[in-house]
């Protein structure tokens, strides 16, 4: 059996390839850097890897385009990205230009859903930045997206916009759940969600706005059962709640109102 140890060893010591690797997560992330390097127009390179068990792991690598890489360019660059996570069933593919980072994924189809978005979200001046990603969930695949808007006014336009038929940025076809909020810092905030499941918040909706009709507002969080409305500190917030519990009876005890403490 002595001539087992050198047999062993020399197997050992034989550099392993993503699919045979211990950490496949590492190593799928080490392929795709090496596979994009040296790609034009792309100015960096992100990875991120998911070491699950020994042998079984997945990446996400994201191509961080050129500053202003044209919409050609970036419709290019995500067709091929597309054709090579086709071929890599556990790498995930992100591009990132214009600030906005999205998914790219197998099926031409979704693909060109995701990038007829960014490029309408990449044309708006309301927004700053976003993110766009594919999800899965009980069987059922969709999509998550965070957009960050310069103010108030142009997260709710912005929201009202990607989940209504006819506005300024088409939905996607596939179930989305969406966020879209002011920019940090910057004040009125906002935060206005749907549901996992893509549900509106329009009762949230409608009664934010009768409040904002008749206190100026310092924040809000709006979801489909919940709401949150910080108030200026001069304000009533008995009379706000009650704005706003009329505008959303279904939303009942699930209505928050309060005074700004000035924090």
């Amino acid at each position: 059996m002595r001539w087992l140890m050198p047999a062993v060893a020399s197997v050992l010591a034989v550099p392993l390839s993503s699919g045979c690797a211990i950490d496949k997560g590492t190593a799928l992330a080490a392929d795709f850097e090496k596979d994009w390097a040296g790609t034009a127009d792309v100015a960096g390179i992100h990875t991120t890897r998911n070491n699950t068990l020994p042998f079984s792991g997945t990446a996400t690598g994201v191509l961080v385009l050129a500053e202003g890489a044209s919409a050609d360019l970036v419709s290019e660059r995500a067709e091929a990205l597309r054709d090579y996570v086709a071929r890599h069933s556990n790498i995930t593919g992100r591009i990132t230009a214009g600030g906005i980072t999205f998914t790219v994924v197998a099926e031409q189809r979704r693909t060109r859903e995701v990038l007829a978005l960014w490029r309408s979200l990449t044309a708006d001046d309301q927004v700053v930045d976003g993110d766009i990603n594919n999800v899965s969930r009980k069987n059922t695949r969709g999509w998550r997206s965070e957009i960050t808007a310069a103010d108030a006014t142009g997260a709710m336009t912005v929201f009202k916009d990607m989940v209504s038929d006819g506005g300024r940025h088409r939905p996607l076809s596939d179930v989305t759940s969406l966020t879209v909020s002011s920019e940090r810092g910057v004040r009125p905030g906002l935060s206005v969600g749907t549901g996992f499941d893509g549900t509106l918040p329009n009762e949230a909706i409608a009664a934010y706005e009768a409040v904002a009709a008749e206190h100026p507002v310092v924040s809000a969080g709006l979801h489909p059962d919940r709401l949150t409305v910080v108030v200026a500190e001069g304000a009533d917030p008995v009379r706000a709640g009650e704005l706003a519990r009329s505008a959303a009876p279904g939303l009942g005890d699930a209505v928050e109102v309060r005074n700004d403490s000035g924090g």
